[in-house]
């Protein structure tokens, strides 16, 4: 096989391989976005672990979140308010965000001089890491 132009040629493979591998990246950091926000949701969902409580305005009987334990839904608006987005920058740098976009979040995330933290969005990223990293390794992007 011959080639005209090696260069030419060395340049538009290294061309094409920057570009799948920004691709597989991208679709990397999207799975595993994905993955972080999703168990973020779980545990909020998946019940309260402290005291029944009666609340008003619908009446019904809530069971509250012990602290230091993910917050229990109760009108499901702060696990509806958590979305992902994932892009990519000018340089090739690929970004994922999970955003929990509910007015009080920071203060069940981190707590208040009147309340001891209820976290979901730090222990999903934990939660996670290693399966994370484990998929970045299986395709090459980290050592």
């Amino acid at each position: 096989m011959k080639f005209k132009n090696i260069e030419e040629y060395k340049k538009n493979l290294k061309k094409r391989l920057t570009v799948e591998a920004m691709s597989s990246a991208k679709g990397l950091v999207t799975r595993s976005t994905n993955l972080v926000q999703n168990t973020a949701k779980t545990s909020i969902t998946t019940g309260g672990t402290g005291q029944i409580v009666q609340k008003y305005n619908p009446r019904r009987t809530h069971t509250a979140s012990a602290p230091l334990s993910p917050p229990a839904s109760d009108t499901g608006f702060l696990v509806s308010q958590i979305t992902m987005n994932v892009k990519t920058e000018q340089n090739g740098t690929v970004i994922g965000q999970i955003i929990s976009a509910a007015p009080y979040s920071k203060a069940v995330e981190f707590g208040t001089v009147n309340m001891q933290p209820r976290p979901f969005m730090q222990p999903a990223l934990n939660k996670n890491k290693n399966k994370i990293v484990k998929m970045f390794m299986q395709e090459g992007l980290i050592e």
